[in-house]
């Protein structure tokens, strides 16, 4: 063997291994928990817009990725609708103080 196909394979066994990772669902995936999670947590203010803002962080990174990108966009929905239960929920608070 040359050196040359040692590099070459080293190139393209990098290439792979970068390849598998972008075809990976796993950033779709964690953003649709933290999503969930998120709107589930949005009564309580602060925890609702911390995993709302968390989950569109997450989605907007999936989006990219086709594998993730389905989940991904289901979870800037969520965390979107977590913002506004989030606020929703704080102002209710401030107007019945």
């Amino acid at each position: 063997m040359s050196s040359e196909n040692t590099v070459a394979d080293r190139l393209l066994t990098d290439a792979r291994k970068k390849t598998a990772r972008q075809e990976s669902p796993g950033i779709g995936k964690a953003a649709l928990i933290v999503g969930i999670i998120g709107l589930i947590i949005s009564p309580i203010s602060i925890l609702g817009w911390i995993g709302g803002l968390v989950a569109l962080g997450l989605g907007a990174a999936g989006v990219s990725r086709p594998a993730a990108a389905k989940q991904a966009k289901i979870a800037l929905v969520l965390g979107v609708a977590a913002l506004v239960v989030a606020t929703f929920f704080y102002t209710l608070n401030l107007s019945l103080r």
